[in-house]
């Protein structure tokens, strides 16, 4: 049962890391700018949240709260994500190539979780397998707007 809720508390951890990191992005747009990119921050912060309301029963049922941690790497990168826009500027581009980067921790968390799978209740299996799915179309529809730009 331990590895389950080190599993759960990452997995939340990364979903903290990943709405943050949204959020983040959301503030560097430009005001009356890049609207889409707003709509589309939005829509993945909420699904990050809807991901988290997924994992809460499970950690429930070993008696956790789910964690409202984020990583120092998630934290390290919203630094650095300030610092490249002060010194570049917070263009599409380089928003979008951040937010592509904070994708990439997210898929690599989520595949390494995937071959824990064997271990979980097939409930909660499905429900990382949906989650990962989920978040791999975000990831490309990310990579196709910053090839985009």
């Amino acid at each position: 049962m331990e590895e389950h809720r080190e599993l759960l508390q990452d997995l939340v951890e990364i979903n903290n890391d990943r709405a943050e990191g949204y959020t983040k992005a959301i503030e560097l747009l430009h005001d009356g700018h890049d609207d889409d990119l707003r709509q589309i921050f939005v829509q993945y912060r909420s699904q990050t949240q809807q991901f988290v309301s997924q994992l809460t029963p499970f950690l429930a049922d070993e008696g956790e709260l789910p964690t409202d941690a984020t990583r120092v790497s998630g934290k390290l990168f919203r630094l650095w994500m300030d610092l490249k826009g002060a010194i570049t500027g917070h263009d599409r581009r380089s928003i979008l190539e951040s937010c592509e980067r904070g994708e990439d921790a997210f898929k690599k968390t989520y595949e390494e979780a995937i071959k824990q799978l064997d271990t979980v209740p097939l409930p909660l299996a499905n429900i990382i397998r949906q989650q990962a799915e989920q978040q791999y179309m975000a990831h490309n529809h990310i990579k196709t707007l910053r090839d985009a730009s």
